[in-house]
């Protein structure tokens, strides 16, 4: 069970046995430890949702539910997303994994959240790799299918224009896309096309 927490919430979540809380914003260390100790997966979305709305708030502003005191609430909030980012990634053995909040408008900004991760909140590169991959597969009880390369796993494989271990904005340029077996490129950023 899937649930979105703040608070409290994460704690009450874990004990109840929901096996993933979105968001925890305001989650405290030990509201943390109690996911780790129950092997509830974490998934704050630190860059994903709020930053999201604040770089398209034209588009939103005055719309239902969205106004300027929330907005500005959203400000404050993201300095909350990048610590809880940072304590949940020293927590030991506390599963921390990449989500979409897919009803939050935020479709297609996931390389975003690496950025943000790894820029704002101080996640290693790898790890963020990971958490976005093997680590989200095996939460949503799907690791021995998708989430790595090897052998007999579905794999939609990217390949970036640099190295994203040393410069993690590398993941806003992908030139090539392999979906479902299909192989699509986009080398319009300088990249060199891959011979067939």
């Amino acid at each position: 069970t899937l649930v979105h927490a703040y608070k409290d919430a994460v704690r009450a979540a874990a004990l109840a046995g929901c096996t993933q809380v979105e968001h925890g914003t305001m989650a405290t260390d030990d509201d943390l430890k109690v996911l780790a100790d129950h092997g509830t997966y974490f998934d704050p979305q630190a860059g994903l949702v709020i930053e999201n709305y604040l770089a398209n708030k034209e588009r939103f502003l005055g719309t239902q539910g969205y106004t300027e005191e929330g907005f500005a609430a959203m400000e404050r909030a993201v300095s909350l997303d990048h610590d809880i980012v940072r304590r949940a990634v020293k927590i030991p053995g506390l599963k921390v994994v990449f989500g979409t909040d897919a009803l939050a408008g935020s479709h297609g900004r996931n390389a975003e959240e690496f950025i943000d991760r790894v820029r704002d909140a101080g996640v290693d590169p790898m790890s963020a790799m990971v958490s976005a991959n093997s680590l989200a597969a095996e939460a949503m009880r799907m690791g021995k299918r998708i989430g790595s390369i090897a052998p007999g796993y579905e794999a939609d494989i990217i390949a970036l224009d640099g190295d994203p271990l040393e410069d993690i904005t590398a993941v806003r340029r992908v030139v090539f896309v392999m979906k479902g077996g299909v192989v699509y490129k986009n080398v319009g950023c300088g990249a060199i096309p891959i011979p067939r």
